[in-house]
């Protein structure tokens, strides 16, 4: 049973989808005139464009289909820090570059996997979006896992490092396998993903690459939860959130 009327679940279902995308896609584009080389910062910019884009399709729908004239707007820059329903693995921040390619590995094996299953969503909409992204999240993975073969199957000094952001990063990625209210309102009628079923396969994508990047899955299996389910975040959100939405806030209405 839930308290969500299926309006409100798939409007609410439609924003948390775009929260994952807007927060990683913001927390990418901090590397702007920062990464390593002009390469791989047009790279990141691709990925956190694409994951933005995905953002603003799933807040248009989301606003749609609430129907009270909010706008994909409003979804990004006027709600406040707990009506977010992003995973926290979208948030921790960049840390260096190992941090940052682990984090975009785990989430492009975990976006693969979920966008496939979207594409077969009953609701027209997400199935055209999930059909879209799957396409965008592809150039993702490969990017992220070659980049995680080099570092690991690397130096060394590569080597020790991306260790340690694998294991730093493990303790999020159990909460993109658990249901929101949301997902569990809808996914009878066959319009969200079962995300738990996408688990095992998500574990044989980690443990493939991780065989060619001679790293260790870590044995401890805890899982910090909260953001996607009860919007309870990281210290770092609020500071994502101030950066994020300082124009529209200081200057209302405020339009390019």
């Amino acid at each position: 049973m839930t308290d969500l009327s299926s309006k409100q679940a798939l409007a609410s279902y439609a924003a948390q989808i775009g929260d994952n995308g807007l927060i990683i896609g913001h927390r990418m584009s901090e590397w702007c005139f920062r990464a390593p080389s002009i390469e791989m910062e047009m790279a990141l910019m691709n990925c956190a464009l694409d994951l933005i884009g995905q953002a603003r399709e799933l807040y248009s729908y989301a606003a749609t289909t609430e129907g009270n004239g909010k706008t994909e707007d409003d979804f990004a820059y006027l709600r406040d820090e707990q009506d977010f329903r992003n995973a926290l693995l979208a948030e921790v921040p960049n840390g260096d570059w190992g941090d940052t390619i682990v984090r975009l590995f785990f989430m492009s094996a975990y976006n693969m996997l979920f966008y496939t299953a979207l594409a077969k969503s009953t609701d027209a909409e997400l199935a055209a979006i999930g059909a879209k992204s799957v396409k965008e999240v592809t150039y993702h993975l490969r990017f992220s896992s070659e980049w995680l073969i080099r570092l690991g199957d690397g130096t060394e000094e590569s080597h020790r490092r991306v260790q340690k952001s694998v294991d730093d990063l493990w303790m999020f990625t159990g909460e993109l396998f658990t249901m929101s209210e949301a997902e569990t309102a809808l996914l009878a009628d066959g319009i969200s993903v079962d995300v738990t079923g996408l688990k095992k396969d998500w574990d044989q994508t980690v443990s493939r690459v991780f065989d060619q990047a001679t790293l260790t899955i870590p044995e401890n299996n805890w899982a910090q939860s909260g953001g996607k389910t009860a919007g309870r975040h990281t210290e770092h959100m609020g500071y994502i959130i101030a950066d994020m939405q300082f124009m529209q806030r200081r200057y209302p209405g405020c339009e390019w």
